[in-house]
């Protein structure tokens, strides 16, 4: 069956168009977004303004069309931080099912945790043994631990790249008081949940997921993209400290230039480099491998998994 994810995230809307059956792996089959940065929109109140609602809207209709065009049999819509904590989220969200037809399913953190986490399993699958998974979004960071498909322990905290990038962040390039604030904020904030993984001992894997660990392991010397899913793409700590001063120093138009690095993703970069290096550190982890999988990839394997299946053939 062909299904559409449509995942109404803090930087983007994206629109995964997937062919899928119990059993198999989903193929990508289309890819639709734009980039809304709806965390840099909340005003102060929390809420998202006018302007934001009316792009959101609009967005959400132009993906549900993609949809249809491309012959989805269902779309699985749902939204994560900046939804989820504005103020006026019933409204967003009442709107959007209004003039769309598209109901938002609000999840919470703890939620894309586990659904994150299940992707990176599947994708490694049982032998990676006992799995760390990180994954930085613009509204807030997931980590989750365990050796099942269900993890041990999953936690989200409030440190998106984008969040921390509007709110800590306002010099271009930013002043270095700024920076190292923002890195005492970010491991005081980490380091409140660190007990909550290292009591089950150390990982046997550690991976990462979302497009700021692909830009900084990038950076670092990873693959290009375009060399494939099935490229063994890895972060070290070590190469992480050395490019965090680097990119302190340079201005959003010049980390855009890095390979890899997006015009749209440059100016998160730094802030999502300071929370990649104070998760990395205070877990213990020196080095991580990026997973090609994650919460889009985690909300499909989900649904195919309640899907009825053919009757097995009867064993001898």
């Amino acid at each position: 069956m062909r299904l559409g994810v449509l995942d109404v995230g803090s930087n983007t809307v994206h629109l995964l168009v997937v062919d899928a059956h119990p059993g198999a792996r989903p193929l990508p089959a289309h890819s639709h977004k734009a980039e809304l940065r709806l965390a840099e929109l909340l005003d102060e109140d929390g809420a998202i303004g006018p302007l934001g609602v009316d792009r959101l809207v609009a967005t959400v209709a132009d993906a549900a069309q993609a949809a249809e065009d491309k012959g989805c049999e269902d779309v699985l819509a749902f939204a994560t931080s900046a939804v989820r904590e504005a103020s006026n989220a019933d409204t967003v969200l009442a709107r959007v099912r209004d003039e769309t037809g598209i109901d938002l399913a609000v999840l919470s953190g703890a939620e894309e945790a586990r659904l994150t986490f299940l992707a990176a399993r599947r994708w490694f699958g049982w032998s990676a043994g006992k799995l760390l998974v990180l994954d930085i979004g613009g509204g807030s960071l997931e980590i989750a631990y365990g050796i099942d498909e269900e993890p041990d322990a999953a936690v989200s905290l409030p440190l998106g790249a984008g969040r921390l990038t509007a709110g800590w962040l306002r010099g271009d390039p930013p002043d270095p008081a700024e920076v190292k604030a923002l890195r005492r904020h970010v491991r005081a904030r980490i380091a409140r949940s660190v007990g909550e993984f290292t009591r089950f001992g150390r990982p046997d894997h550690v991976v990462a997921t979302s497009k700021t660990f692909k830009q900084l392991a990038r950076i670092a010397g990873a693959a290009r993209s375009t060399e494939g899913l099935y490229v063994q793409r890895t972060l070290s700590r070590k190469a992480l400290e050395e490019w965090v001063p680097k990119l302190a120093a340079m201005t959003v138009e010049e980390r855009g230039r890095l390979p890899g690095v997006s015009d749209g993703r440059s100016a998160q970069l730094l802030a999502g480099a300071l929370v990649a290096e104070g998760a990395m550190d205070l877990l213990g982890v020196e080095e991580l491998e990026i997973c090609p999988w994650a919460l889009r990839e985690g909300v499909i394997l989900r649904r195919l998994d309640h899907l009825p299946t053919r009757d097995a053939p009867a064993l001898n």
